[in-house]
């Protein structure tokens, strides 16, 4: 009898859970649908997902229901999904206390530009969603490559540290 592991669970956290979070949550449950279930949260989120991040989310075809601003308070409860896996996506997330998850998930830290700060033009504010959408969609391909059942604990800290820490094709070297 072979056992199959269920998909893992992983938590894209930002502070208020309206962009980063938001996009990371929609390309990891498309890109990794075959061994993820992604969720996002925020520890003050704003309470609405940026217009924005449904606007592009919605324009490249990928599922908007159930998409929204939450509080990680919600992933405390009973029944929760436990995480394998927790990614902060902005600095501020990063740098607060998170609680104190079951499971004792693997963190790292993928850092984004925050597009929802952008002040600007329509088409300025499209463009910043568009690269923290391609910033973290290649971080999540990177990710979903990896051979994690194969992998011990350190091994995949390390790897998920090393995927942090990707520049990104627009930036400088």
């Amino acid at each position: 009898m072979t056992t199959e592991r269920p998909p893992y669970n992983i938590l894209f956290l930002c502070t208020g859970n309206s962009a980063r979070s938001i996009l990371a949550e929609a390309i990891m449950n498309r890109v990794g649908a075959d061994k993820f279930t992604a969720y996002s949260a925020g520890s003050h989120p704003k309470g609405e997902v940026h217009p924005a991040a449904l606007k592009l989310l919605t324009s490249l075809n990928f599922p908007i229901d159930g998409l929204r601003s939450k509080s990680w308070d919600e992933f405390e409860a009973d029944g929760a999904p436990v995480f394998d896996f927790i990614v902060t996506v902005c600095d501020n997330a990063a740098g607060e206390v998170c609680p104190i998850w079951p499971g004792k998930p693997v963190r790292a830290h993928w850092g984004v530009p925050d597009p929802a700060a952008v002040v600007g033009s329509d088409t300025d504010i499209s463009l910043a969603f568009a690269d923290a959408f391609r910033m973290l969609g290649n971080r999540i391909r990177l990710f979903c490559s990896l051979p994690i059942a194969k992998l011990d604990r350190l091994s995949i800290k390390r790897e998920m540290d090393a995927i942090g820490k990707t520049q990104d094709a627009s930036e400088p070297a």
